[in-house]
Order: structure tokens, then C-alpha cells, then sequence
């Protein structure tokens, strides 16, 4: 069978995940993420491998930007295909590429200005990847797919998407090729959840595949248990409210919001912490809080019940959204002590950059990760012990507690990406390891075979596979 997998992304790193499958002459692009480190944005800048135009099919696997954001840009230089995603993913898609869209104005905006000002220029152009006239152009190629149910590509190539358990709407693909008598599956892990975690229901399981394109993040790693996350939240709050400083929580609006919200709201209807004010400082968040109320399906048993007892784990009397801008700024005011929620995740843009100056400097503050921090993020940079910072062009001394908390993580663990595998009962013809950092990577595809004893691959960036 005529079968190649390009690797356009996410190779030895975490972000940027984009794989073309060509088969039975049809290219199909699994997933068009974004680049997020810092060392490796130019590959967002520079030309698509191949003519955008060439593409078939683009089949999304969840709405974080590292697997959808580079979409605008894709269409714009000339894609015309379909776009597919299940329900919520496509609903989400449109919240953060729009989001995404103004923060890269925005910021071009005010790199603009800056290097005006300094009389320098940056590595990139002063303009926006792309901006929002761009990502709503894009939305009209969008269709949506349930899970379990085959889509036909067409020339004997058909798709399903099966549960995730990663984020609201997440998927793992699986590609099944015909081609005369042989069949081909290629399964796409996509980002894996993690078992037993809260919202959303457990990752789906495969029993046989001829090929593994999985994610290895959290492949040489392991996650503090679930159950401690609020044990390990307390302890935060009972610290920042007796030093009387905010804690500022960097957070992805898709998932990790809705997390804290519901971890804070059992802390708060058991009396566990004192009852401070949380402050939801993402119109982002708050729009993908309501897509979470439109697809009680997607949830475990435990959430359905809280909703069918009319308590919304993602509302309490202490929370207050956060929507315009000066409200936003009126929080560095604070008396006292507040939690203050805000993107990015990372830190490598919105409004939590502005609370980080305010804070980051303080003793008394704390902030909290409660996320993935890709190498080269100011994000990793914090929580790798820098003494200094540089933020929205400035240099801030960090003095503030440095707390994060592993438990929340939505990627499974090397423990919890083993048990994934374990599921599958034939011997594939290839495991590719992906969408890890090369330490990670490396390390986990080692494992496999160690376990499995089965044939395990790393892709280079841009490295094309011949699968037989």
C-alpha cells in the first residue's frame, strides 16, 4: 500500500501538531496547531511545506491552539477543504481562534509601538499571523462529526472520532484505508485524557491498530493523584489569604477554568477554605464556560448528577466575571486576598501578562500554575526558578511564592499513556511517538519497547514516513 505520514509539527516539541496522511492519492491533514515556544514561532512565518491548496481534508482533533491555530493561516494561503471536528470542538474553534486573532493584533500592535520607541525591529513582522477577518473566513469550512460516527473521505479513506477525555470536545481519530484487498488503521491519539478526573467522561480505548501516532507530554513524567488537588489548593489558599497577597492563576481558558471553578466551588460548599472572591478574568473562558452548558452529554456521571441537583459546579457567589477591560484593571486595587484566573496559560499573552507585573514582584503574592509550561514560555521560565522576568517588554524581579500543582494536568501521565497502550492487543506495525520535548519523547519510546518490545519510531520536523 502506498502509504506517508509527514511530520509538519509537533516533533521533539510540544506544539505545532500537524501530520499529512497521504493514501490512495488524498492528502489529509490531521490537525493544524500553532507553534507556542518561543525558539520555534518562525515555522508559524514561514511557507507551508506544501501548497495549502493541495490539502483534501483537515481533521481536528481539539480546540487548544498547539492542534487548531494555525487554521486562518492554512485557509488564507489557500486551503479550501472540509474542517472537521465533533460539536463542541467546532463551537470552541470559534471562541479561541477569534480570541487568538485579536491578541495577535494586539500584540503586533504593541510591538509596533515598542520598537518605535526603542528604534529597533524585531525577528518578525510587525502585522498579525493572521487576524480576524482571516479567522472568520476560516469558520465556513467547518463541519461538524459525532463520535463513533464514520466519515467517508472518499477513494476507499474513512475517519471516526472516538472521546478523548482530554478537553470538552476532544477526539482521537482513527483512519481506516482500503486499497484492493489490504486495510490499513491508523490511530491519532490526539492529546490523551487522563482516567478519573473531573467533567469529563474517561479516554476512549482501541483494541487493534497497524499504526500509533500518539502524544508522549508527560512521557518521562508522573502526576501528583487527582484526588490531592484540593488538598494541594487549600494549602495555596490558607498561605496567600494569612500573607494577605493575590493569587494570580495562569490558566487555558478551555478545561483548566472549568476545572479550578469546580475544585473551588466543592472547596468552598464544604467550608474547606476561607470564602475569597475568585475572579474570572477571561471573556474567553467565560464564552467556552458556556459551551460547557450546552453539552451535558459530554460529561462523567458524578457532573451530570451535580446538574441534575441544579448545582452548576461552574457557578458560586464568590466568583465574578471578569468581561471589559477596566474591570480587569480595577483588580490591581485588590484589598486583601483574591484569586484572579486569567489567560494565557502559558503566560505568553492576555490579560494575566498585566497581572503578573503587578504581582510577580510581591512576596505576599502567589502565583499558581495549574497547567503544561512548553519550553521557551515565560511561563516555564517562572517556574524553573528565574530570578527575572521580562513582561509586556519590561524586566520585573520575581519575589512572588512559585506553586504549582500537577494534579490538574489534562494530558496523561507516562503511567496513564502505558495503561492507553495496554488496551491494544495486536502487535502495530509502528508506534510514532509525538507532541512530546525530546527528553520526554525519547524516553517514553525506550519504554514502549522495553514493555511491548514493538517497533517504535521518532519523526524529525518535517521527516516524511513510507508506512508499508
Amino acid at each position: 500500500m502506498d502509504i506517508s505520514l509527514h511530520f509538519l509539527g509537533a516533533t521533539e516539541n510540544v506544539t505545532g501538531s500537524r501530520f499529512l496522511l497521504k493514501a490512495n492519492g488524498r492528502r489529509i491533514l490531521v490537525d493544524c496547531g500553532m507553534h507556542q515556544e518561543r525558539e520555534l514561532r518562525s515555522r508559524d512565518w514561514d511557507a507551508f511545506p506544501i501548497p495549502p491548496s493541495s490539502i483534501d481534508t483537515l481533521l481536528i482533533t481539539h480546540a487548544h491552539l498547539d492542534h487548531c491555530g494555525y487554521i486562518p493561516k492554512l485557509v488564507r494561503e489557500g486551503f479550501s477543504g472540509p474542517i472537521y471536528s465533533t460539536p463542541a470542538t467546532a463551537e470552541i474553534m470559534k471562541i479561541s481562534l477569534l480570541d487568538s486573532a485579536h491578541l495577535q493584533e494586539s500584540d503586533a500592535e504593541h510591538k509596533r509601538r515598542r520598537h518605535e520607541r526603542q528604534g529597533r525591529k524585531g525577528p518578525h513582522p510587525e502585522v498579525p499571523l493572521y487576524n480576524v477577518e482571516d479567522a472568520e473566513a476560516s469558520f465556513k469550512q467547518f463541519k461538524t462529526v459525532k463520535c463513533k460516527e464514520v466519515l467517508d473521505l472518499g477513494d476507499g479513506i474513512s475517519a471516526s472520532y472516538y472521546d478523548a477525555g482530554h478537553i470538552l470536545g476532544s477526539a482521537m481519530i482513527a483512519v481506516d484505508i482500503k486499497a484492493g484487498t489490504e486495510n490499513r488503521r491508523i490511530i491519532f491519539s490526539g492529546d490523551i485524557g487522563r482516567w478519573d478526573r473531573v467533567i469529563l467522561r474517561d479516554p476512549s480505548t482501541f483494541e487493534s491498530a497497524d499504526y500509533i501516532v500518539m502524544e508522549s507530554t508527560y512521557g518521562n513524567r508522573t502526576h501528583g493523584a487527582v484526588a490531592d488537588i484540593e488538598n494541594e489548593l487549600q494549602e495555596v489558599i490558607d498561605h496567600a489569604v494569612k500573607a494577605k497577597g493575590n493569587i494570580i492563576v495562569p490558566s487555558f481558558a478551555i478545561e483548566r477554568a472549568q476545572e479550578v471553578l469546580y475544585h473551588m466551588n466543592d472547596l468552598l460548599a464544604a467550608n474547606k477554605i476561607p470564602h475569597i472572591m475568585v475572579f474570572l478574568d477571561s471573556p474567553m473562558a467565560l464564552k467556552v464556560t458556556e459551551v460547557f452548558r450546552h453539552h451535558p452529554e459530554l460529561f462523567d456521571e458524578e457532573t451530570r448528577e451535580l446538574l441534575a441537583n441544579h448545582s452548576s459546579p461552574f457557578n458560586f457567589p464568590s466568583l465574578v466575571p471578569v468581561e471589559s477591560t477596566d474591570h480587569s484593571k480595577a483588580l490591581n486595587y485588590l484589598g486583601g486576598t483574591g484569586m484572579i484566573i486569567a489567560g494565557s496559560g502559558m503566560c505568553t499573552g492576555g490579560r494575566v501578562k498585566h497581572h503578573l507585573v503587578n504581582n510577580i514582584s510581591r512576596p505576599e503574592s502567589t502565583i499558581l500554575f495549574v497547567g503544561y509550561q512548553a519550553n521557551g514560555t515565560l511561563g516555564r521560565q517562572i517556574v524553573e526558578g528565574a530570578e527575572e522576568v521580562r513582561i509586556l517588554g519590561d524586566k520585573y524581579p520575581v519575589r512572588a511564592q512559585i506553586k504549582q500543582i500537577h494534579g490538574f494536568s489534562a494530558h496523561a501521565d507516562q503511567n496513564e499513556l502505558l495503561k492507553w497502550l495496554s488496551s491494544i492487543k495486536n502487535t502495530p506495525r509502528k508506534v510514532i511517538v509525538v507532541h512530546g520535548e525530546k527528553e520526554s519523547t525519547h524516553d517514553f519510546a525506550e519504554l514502549v519497547q522495553k514493555e511491548h518490545g514493538w517497533n517504535v519510531e521518532i519523526p524529525e520536523y518535517r521527516e516524511e514516513l513510507s508506512l508499508d
